[in-house]
């Protein structure tokens, strides 16, 4: 069973930044993408940001030129910087990870970290 463990949320002030990472059990290139999603009070989980095992990224428009994804392999770690930052940023953010592999599918999610953009 895969495991993707969050870390990096908080309160943050408008403006602010604030990085998450998500270190996954195991080799993160066995991925075929993985991806940051947000769920707001009220609102529908939504995908924020998205890096394919090739290294391609893409964002939502809500957060583009304001977010960066990477990743780290040889940590097996992926990380979403967030910087100037918005009130309506605030959510609970989750890690999600892909694999469409025949023999060896999954479809994994962190346990989430609350990011809170607030003076």
């Amino acid at each position: 069973q895969v495991q993707l463990v969050e870390s990096g949320g908080g309160l943050v002030q408008p403006g602010g930044s604030l990085r998450l990472s998500c270190k996954a059990s195991r080799n993160i290139l066995s991925f075929n993408v993985m991806g940051w999603y947000r769920q707001a009070p009220g609102k529908q989980r939504e995908l924020v940001a998205s890096i394919i095992r090739g290294g391609g990224t893409d964002y939502a428009d809500s957060v583009k030129g304001r977010f960066t994804i990477s990743r780290d392999n040889g940590e097996n770690t992926m990380s979403l910087q967030m910087d100037t930052l918005k009130p309506e940023d605030t959510a609970v953010y989750y890690c999600n990870a892909r694999a469409y592999s025949p023999y060896d599918p999954a479809d994994c999610w962190g346990q989430g970290t609350q990011v809170t953009v607030s003076s």
